[in-house]
């Protein structure tokens, strides 16, 4: 067993005597992890898993003491699947890339609507298909782009060795394993050594995830630190640090790169100097939109679509950059009322979580004062935020709702004037991509039925749709924690204008030039989904699942399966 690295201590000296040695352990390493071969490289990934197995149980008991969640609740089921088993899977898939030296086979290369390169990447095998109830995902390649694979990995079989990169990733506050994923994409995809900036709101998971990552930490290939934003900004302007990388928010992030004050952005902005000028990818959220293609339901399809509509909302208390925050209607849709009523319906049945990311009270509040005929289902409190409907938001560019990401319970239903389903996918498709901020993510419900009868519209849609990560009957949760879909927003924003971010992170077959995603699902999935928020068995599930993915065999599938089936 190897000695443990001694945590930095707290940062309580000037920064330089606290930051600088981390920093400049972790370059020093730079070039020797660029020389590292796969064969070592697989067995640092190999010793993450057996660490994150290791910690799993502390990381998911100080979760959800940190939420509000009951341990032995079935809720703590979202921290078993959001976080240890999320991050294993993505580990062994990285695994059984490099195993293929960085061009892990899809399953086939097809071409879209317009020629567009298609992977078709997920299931992978019968195991698969039968644990992911019949999802499927598929990576969309930038038009006029090869479907390649793994560029450092090819260019080093070549004999082409880069410089070593040092990274600095700041880390994401809400959801546990973003940072160590993170983490394992600019290390193992990106070939750059990696310094951590943990956020503040999850710093408390920094021990854990140093244990997990021993291997890599002992060799000075990778490090966590802590603090505040005055922590954040000496390693953003450090010399060392060659790249950033951070999930948030665009405001953090033109902070970061604009500089201080509104005043200061604009001017630089309009010069177009800006204060730092690393490289810098990042995940900045989405008012992600869930558009319900008008069919003819059954009973059970409303009652079941308003609770997956719903858990879209309620998942990890709606601190999600993916959660649901607009829901599109086609207003002829002759059961457009019977489905918000089955909506309404469940919100009032849903318990109110603790709003434990900080400011979530002020963002509930100013959407209440822009929207005082907003229907809440339970009333504010203390460290609650209720899940709140506002109806009849106006289809228009610019209206509050579709322009600020609430990161609270609340969800904008939008009503188009349009009835059949044609019409309504070109008329929300153009409204998704023009008139709602962000293209991280997005929803698109659509009937068995209606998807066979107009299936040229509906693909066209899903062709035009200028998001990063699509979900077709599932939330956009799935594309996140699948590993083999890209997550990350859609190609083409700006420094100067980042809406959702740039780059992709996540990506385990490694492809060069992604657009997007596309993972799709059959419209009732059965047995109850991970994201439902009544799932009865989700602990147990979650737990298994984690197992099942740090070493899938036939032996452990009937007991996840028996799981699942519970919920």
């Amino acid at each position: 067993m190897t000695t443990m690295a001694v945590p930095p201590p707290p940062l309580t000296a000037p920064l330089a005597s606290q930051l600088d040695p981390i920093v400049a352990r972790v370059a020093a390493n730079k070039d020797a992890w660029v020389r590292q071969d796969i064969p070592a490289r697989i067995r640092l990934l190999e010793q993450a898993i057996a660490g994150v197995l290791a910690v799993s149980g502390e990381w998911v008991r100080r979760a959800c003491e940190a939420k509000g969640i009951d341990p032995a609740s079935s809720l703590s089921g979202e921290e078993w699947i959001a976080g240890p088993m999320t991050t294993v899977r993505n580990l062994r898939l990285l695994i059984h890339a490099l195993q293929h030296g960085g061009g892990p086979p899809p399953n086939r290369i097809r071409r879209g609507p317009d020629g567009q390169l298609i992977a078709d990447v997920f299931p992978h095998n019968l195991r698969e298909r039968l644990m992911y109830s019949h999802m499927t995902v598929e990576v969309w390649i930038e038009p006029g782009k090869p479907a390649s694979q793994g560029r450092i990995y090819r260019e080093k079989a070549d004999g082409i060795l880069r410089d070593g990169r040092v990274c600095l990733v700041l880390g994401a506050g809400n959801v546990s394993s973003i940072a160590p994923l993170d983490v394992v994409y600019k290390l193992f995809v990106e070939d750059e050594v990696v310094v951590v900036k943990m956020n503040p709101v999850n710093a408390y998971l920094s021990p854990f995830f140093r244990r997990a990552f021993s291997g890599l930490v002992e060799a000075g290939f990778l490090e966590f630190v802590e603090g505040g934003a005055e922590v954040g900004e000496y390693l953003c302007t450090h010399p060392a640090v060659d790249s950033i990388h951070l999930t948030g928010s665009d405001r953090t992030h033109d902070a970061i790169v604009w500089g201080a004050t509104p005043e200061e952005q604009e001017r630089r902005k309009a010069l177009r100097q800006p204060r730092i000028t690393k490289e810098v990818t990042s995940e900045l959220g989405c008012v992600t939109p869930v558009l319900v293609v008008p069919g003819r339901w059954s009973e059970g399809d409303l009652a079941f679509q308003a609770r997956n509509i719903a858990s879209m909302v309620a998942q990890n208390a709606s601190f999600n950059c993916n959660a649901a925050k607009a829901l599109v209607l086609a207003r002829g849709w002759d059961q457009r009322d019977a489905f918000l009523d089955k909506l309404h319906e469940v919100f009032s049945k849903l318990p109110p979580r603790k709003a434990y990311y900080p400011g979530a009270l002020d963002r509930y509040q100013g959407f209440r004062e822009h929207y005082p005929n907003a229907r809440a289902f339970g009333s504010a409190g203390p460290g609650v935020v209720p899940w709140t409907i506002i109806p009849n938001v106006a289809a228009h560019a610019g209206e509050y709702a579709l322009t600020h990401e609430a990161f609270c319970g609340v969800l904008a239903e939008v009503s188009l004037d349009v009835a059949d389903p044609e019409s309504f996918l070109r008329e929300a498709t153009r409204f998704a991509n023009d008139d709602i901020w962000g293209s991280l993510s997005a929803m698109v419900l659509v009937d068995g039925r209606t998807r066979r009868r107009h299936r040229t519209a509906v693909e066209q849609a899903l062709a035009e749709l200028r998001y990063g990560g699509i979900g077709v009957n599932v939330w956009a949760g799935a594309n996140f924690a699948l590993g083999v879909a890209t997550w990350g927003a859609f190609p083409g924003n700006t420094l100067e204008n980042i809406r959702s971010g740039r780059g992709v992170v996540h990506n385990t077959m490694l492809f060069d030039y992604p657009q997007k995603s596309i993972v799709r699902g059959p419209f009732r999935l059965w047995p109850t989904p991970v994201w439902f928020a009544d799932h009865r068995n989700l602990a147990q599930l979650g737990q298994l699942a984690m197992t099942f993915e740090s070493a899938p065999s036939w032996l452990k599938l009937p007991g996840v399966a028996i799981a699942g089936m519970k919920g």
